[in-house]
């Protein structure tokens, strides 16, 4: 079964809603965003959710001394690279990463596979907004013959309407999405609940 990640969280409620509801990871935005959040604040989240969980920190060409600092302070347990970052960046964490690559040709991904990281997060090419949460799908026939589909995470405009025909052509080991489940740049219960369903099945 696709695992899915809810990308933004900025308060509790949210947070338990989406793991109510099936979300295997949770993303915390550190990098300029509406969805920015502060180190004390994500700590108070994460400190309230289960083990099982995966919290993600989304980072945009930090330095990394810094994403260590706010991981070890904050209880994150992957990191995700979202800017220019090189593959030695990935090598010099000492936790889990996720490299994000816009996609716009085949070769965008398969550059990426060789980045030393747990997941290749396969998003729209990036717009005004660095970090993703553009909301705007690319053409997933780049990504549907990819032999490494274990580590791929595709994200980039999906919502509860797409999602299971996205999960069907390309097959990723986890899909993320953040302005999909939002209603005016807030996110939105009811739109968590249906999106998690669509990806898992009804009766995960």
């Amino acid at each position: 079964m696709v695992k899915v990640k809810i990308c933004g969280i900025t308060d509790i409620e949210t947070a338990h809603v989406a793991v109510r509801y099936g979300a295997d990871a949770l993303g915390f935005v550190f990098a300029h965003s509406k969805r920015r959040i502060t180190p004390d604040a994500a700590k108070n989240i994460i400190g309230q959710l289960p083990a099982y969980v995966e919290k993600v920190g989304v980072f945009v060409n930090e330095a990394v001394e810094t994403m260590e600092e706010i991981a070890s302070y904050c209880g994150l347990t992957m990191i995700q690279l979202h800017g220019e970052e090189d593959a030695g960046t990935c090598r010099k964490l000492s936790y889990p990463t996720i490299k994000a690559v816009g996609i716009t040709t085949k070769e965008d991904v398969q550059t990426a596979l060789f980045y030393p990281s747990a997941y290749v997060l396969a998003d729209s090419p990036k717009g005004k907004v660095y970090q993703g949460g553009n909301g705007q799908t690319f053409d997933w026939n780049l990504i549907e013959d990819l032999q490494e589909h274990s580590r791929i995470i595709l994200a980039g405009g999906l919502n509860a309407d797409n999602v299971k025909e996205a999960i069907r052509l390309v097959r990723p080991a986890m899909v993320d999405v953040s302005s999909g489940v939002e209603t005016n740049g807030v996110k939105d219960q009811q739109k968590i609940q249906l999106f998690l369903q669509n990806a898992k099945g009804e009766n995960f």
